[in-house]
């Protein structure tokens, strides 16, 4: 592994921290405080009232309809992707936010709504990316305080009262933090958004952002991160994702490029190890996803696991999982932070799964690596101005969690006459290893831009350290041209040609499974077990008149949620709607629960009122709502 300053995993500001914790008791749980339950992202309750013996029986209890059904209605513009927020509960109440930037407070065991708070996001019209899109809230009690914070689409963020929903008034101004101001240079609001949920630690709420995907221009905001006074709203300080001179990596950025570039931001959720004090930041690509002759160097801090001090922002340790990205391989998900156990020695852990399939392991004080990663030489780019870096790391373990590039032997093979079809359509394109470079003539990507691993992440058993990840098989094509003077700056931009890309009628282009549930053990590095998850196009193969090839995989699925018993993960699969109820030592599938509508977040799980509940948010336009399921 490269010990050059940029390429190292980090500069070690806090070895001698001899005992360290997520902060957090799992035996103390009956509540979800969190996106992922605790600060350290696990997605994992110690409940045992659902459990394999009765898990069949699991029914839907209630379900909340989203304020926004109401208000799409009456203006179908404001029509919202899918609902994909992981509601928190704390006391009894569950706190969510919608698609459309509206915050209520629940009753966890009715239903029945408390109060809603709207932000008015929609008013501002259809914000970057995704449209609207929103996916969780923060909370922070203190005495008789308690907040819930909100990070909108046209980028504000609120603290309201939790009891009431009303804003905080001596926060920012009126409620709210304008999150445009503060990055060190102009942010057009129509480019910046906020989607995840932030993160409270040491009396700092941290944010990140979500910025334009396909930039018309080399200058977009930056991605910053920052901390903000949890009471107040002040801004107590940022990270530069894009470091300026003459800050520590900056010479990453030829030509004075940090100036400005911009993106390489925290779209996703973030995780925190409390008792240290640190916040792991999970950072994307940088201005543009596919063309980077205008940003020659590695980037940093673009496509890195940052870890900073929550209380001032300052680095700690970094690692670069991708130098100089071209593949759109932004850190989709919160790392989990484990306590694990390797060859004896105990070692406070953190995994981090990436759309490429890999599961980089650390030690989260040092950033040390738990297994070796090696700098491996990767294909150089053709593109007329790129120079793509001669190398990427990898993992010496765990082993990848999903298929990754193409060669002839992963093409689709259920009859002869389909795996001929599957190879015309690979002949158009230039195909090969993991980083293979976009191409003028267009590069087939596997894993594409959707992973992978993906935002959903993974869960964690602390019992039998185990960490479960949902996966997975997305071929797409990237397709470089020439900017266009009066259209762009840019000299390359991707091509219309950049989507997924089909195999033989209408079938995937590989081999399955197109879909898969991966048990890795941290404590060795080693695969326990992969499940295909879904059916995916099975009938589709039996009804060519083809042999019944089993489950095949069905693309996308919700995030993991684990318990004491079960692991459970929603899925789209086909034409139904289901969460699925899998044996941890296996992966056999323990039952299946239709659910009302195409579930689209990350399920969670709590009790109350000795009732197990686990609610996923399911549903899109007027039918989005939260789905509670529990035993009779």
């Amino acid at each position: 592994m490269s010990k050059s300053p940029h390429r190292s995993w980090g500069t070690l500001l806090c070895a001698a921290f001899l005992t360290v914790s997520l902060g957090v008791s799992h035996a103390a749980y009956a509540d979800w405080p969190t996106y992922g339950n605790d600060a350290g992202s696990q997605k994992y309750a110690p409940l045992t009232q659902i459990d394999a013996t009765n898990a069949a029986q699991l029914e839907v209890v209630w379900q909340w309809q989203s304020p926004d059904n109401k208000l799409v209605k009456a203006d179908p513009r404001r029509t919202p992707w899918g609902f994909k927020s992981t509601p928190l509960m704390i006391d009894g109440v569950l706190y969510t936010s919608t698609s459309l930037n509206q915050v209520a407070a629940v009753d966890a065991a009715s239903g029945k709504t408390l109060w809603v708070f709207d932000t008015k996001t929609y008013q501002d019209g259809r914000p970057t990316n995704l449209g609207y899109n929103h996916r969780g809230v923060a909370y922070w009690r203190e005495g008789d305080q308690a907040r819930i914070y909100m990070p909108t689409n046209n980028a504000y963020l609120w603290a309201l009262d939790a009891a009431t929903g009303k804003p905080i008034k001596t926060f920012g101004k009126g409620g709210r933090v304008d999150l445009t101001r503060g990055l060190g240079r102009p942010v057009d609001r129509k480019l910046y958004s906020v989607i995840s949920a932030p993160i409270v630690v040491a009396d700092v709420v941290v944010v990140g952002s979500s910025i334009m995907d396909g930039p018309q221009n080399k200058e977009m905001p930056p991605g910053h991160v920052r901390g903000f006074d949890l009471r107040t709203g002040a801004q107590r300080w940022m990270f530069e994702t894009i470091p300026q001179q003459p800050g520590f990596a900056a010479d990453t950025w030829e030509n004075d490029s940090a100036s400005y570039s911009g993106n390489t931001n925290v779209w996703t959720n973030m995780s925190a190890d409390l008792d240290l004090g640190y916040v792991y930041l999970p950072i994307g690509t940088p201005t543009n996803d596919w063309y980077g002759g205008h940003r020659l160097g590695d980037n940093l801090f673009a496509e890195s696991l940052v870890c900073v001090d929550a209380k001032t922002g300052e680095r700690v340790w970094h690692f670069q999982f991708v130098h100089h990205g071209l593949w759109d391989y932004d850190l989709p998900a919160a790392p989990t932070l484990v306590d694990i156990e390797v060859d004896g020695k105990p070692i406070k852990a953190l995994a981090q799964v990436t759309k490429q399939a890999y599961l980089f392991v650390f030690d989260r004080v040092t950033g040390e690596p738990v297994w070796p990663i090696n700098e491996t030489p990767v294909p150089a780019s053709t593109v007329p101005g790129e120079r793509a870096s001669p190398t990427q790391p990898i993992p010496s373990k765990p082993a990848p969690f999903d298929l990754q590039g193409l060669t002839d032997a992963d093409l689709i093979n259920f009859s002869p006459e389909l795996r001929a079809e599957a190879l015309q359509i690979v002949s158009k394109y230039e195909y090969g290893p993991l980083y293979t470079p976009p191409s003028l003539r267009g590069t087939i990507n596997i894993p594409g831009w959707g992973g992978g691993g993906n935002w959903t992440g993974a869960a964690f058993d602390p019992d039998t350290q185990r960490l479960f990840v949902p996966s997975q098989t997305g071929p797409m094509v990237v397709k470089i041209r020439k900017g266009k003077p009066k259209e762009t700056n840019f000299k390359y931009v991707r091509s219309s040609a950049v989507n997924r890309l089909r195999g033989p009628q209408g079938l995937p282009l590989t081999k399955p499974p197109y879909a898969r549930i991966t048990a890795i053990d941290l404590s060795n590095g080693e695969h326990v077990w992969m499940q295909p998850h879904g059916d995916g196009p099975r009938q589709k193969i039996i009804d060519m008149g083809l042999k019944d090839p089993g489950p095949l995989g069905a693309g996308w699925a919700g995030g993991p949620v684990l318990t004491k018993t079960l692991l459970f993960v929603s899925q789209a699969d086909g034409k139904r709607n289901v969460l699925r109820a899998f044996n941890k030592d296996d992966g056999a599938i323990v039952a299946e629960i239709d659910l009302p509508a195409r579930p689209w977040g990350t399920p969670m799980t709590y009790m109350q009122n000795d009732k197990q509940y686990i609610v996923v948010a399911a549903g899109e336009g007027q039918q989005a709502s939260l789905v509670a399921l529990a035993l009779p």
